[in-house]
């Protein structure tokens, strides 16, 4: 009897610490996958998709890519292998994320994107992302008012594999080709990096002193090229960017950069994170997998009311 009672003790023992040596596995888990945060549009995204998360009753696993695909889909591992119920992605690839989206989706967990769509359908529950062609409008009209309709201009382009770089990059063409006077004189991409615009910046001045304008694909590169401007003393130079990130509202009130485009990161990843808790609970889906959400121009008029990447009334 005393053998079989030391027998079930240490068997019991024993299943306990299989069980704390399992990875945590919570049954009501979303994952939240960004670039890294030292971009704030991808930190705002994290912290606004986490609190809308817990303030629905779910724990959150945040985790950042740093645009690398395959980190990405390492992370769609982790997703899956804690029995995540969604996935809030902002990806990694127009591209290189559909195989790990799809791989989520056959594992049962429904992936919900936010800010930059990949190029396919049916993959994802949802596509959520801010009209960036309407945006980059907004801006190049903004742009081609300060500058005058004349002059010399740059344009600093985000990531290549980046469908949103193109889109903003057709949206500001779509404005700015319509006035002959305005002459693109260097177009580069600074790959979304501050420290890359920077040092982009400082060579196109060197080639093109003559340059009047600088219009950037996000504000982070806006940062980059207005900190190498006026390094050079160059405070002539009219610089518009793309986002509404905090830095940007203050260069703005500073009289540094004048304008950027506001697309609601915080707002956009709430909706992604209310919209998984609809389908997780009921099987509710959108009624379109593509949403669009519209951008507003944040100019010295307005940035006062812009507080992380949302306007306050």
């Amino acid at each position: 009897m005393r053998l079989t009672r030391k027998l079930t003790i240490a068997a019991f023992a024993g299943a306990l610490a299989l069980a704390t040596a399992i990875p945590a596995y919570s049954a009501d888990l979303i994952a939240i996958i960004t670039p890294a945060h030292d971009n704030p549009f991808f930190k705002a995204e994290a912290v606004g998709a986490e609190a809308k998360a817990k303030e629905l009753g779910y724990e959150a696993l945040v985790m950042t890519h740093d645009d690398d695909a395959n980190k990405q889909s390492e992370m769609i591992d982790t997703a899956i292998g804690r029995g995540a119920k969604a996935i809030i992605l902002d990806n990694a690839g127009a591209d290189a994320s559909v195989a790990a989206v799809k791989k989520a989706k056959d594992a049962g967990i429904p992936s919900f994107l936010i800010d930059r769509e990949i190029n396919a359908t049916g993959v994802a529950v949802a596509q959520i992302v801010s009209n960036n062609y309407q945006g980059a409008q907004l801006g190049a009209q903004e742009f081609v008012k300060l500058m005058g309709e004349k002059g010399n201009y740059v344009e600093l382009v985000g990531k290549e594999s980046d469908t949103n770089a193109g889109i903003r990059s057709q949206g500001y063409h779509d404005v700015i080709d319509d006035y002959p006077d305005l002459k693109l004189v260097a177009k580069q991409s600074a790959n979304w990096s501050q420290t890359e615009a920077y040092s982009k910046m400082e060579t196109i001045l060197q080639a093109n002193p003559d340059i009047k304008g600088v219009i950037s694909g996000n504000d982070t590169m806006a940062m980059g090229a207005i900190a190498a401007l006026q390094a050079a003393g160059r405070k002539d130079v009219i610089v518009v960017g793309f986002d509404g990130s905090n830095d940007v509202r203050d260069s703005i009130k500073s009289d540094g950069i004048k304008a950027t485009v506001l697309q609601p990161a915080y707002a956009q990843a709430q909706l992604a994170v209310e919209q998984a808790d609809a389908y997780i609970k009921n099987k509710t889906t959108p009624k379109e997998e593509k949403q669009l959400m519209d951008c507003v121009l944040v100019n010295a008029d307005n940035a006062d009311k812009l507080e992380t990447f949302a306007l306050t009334n």
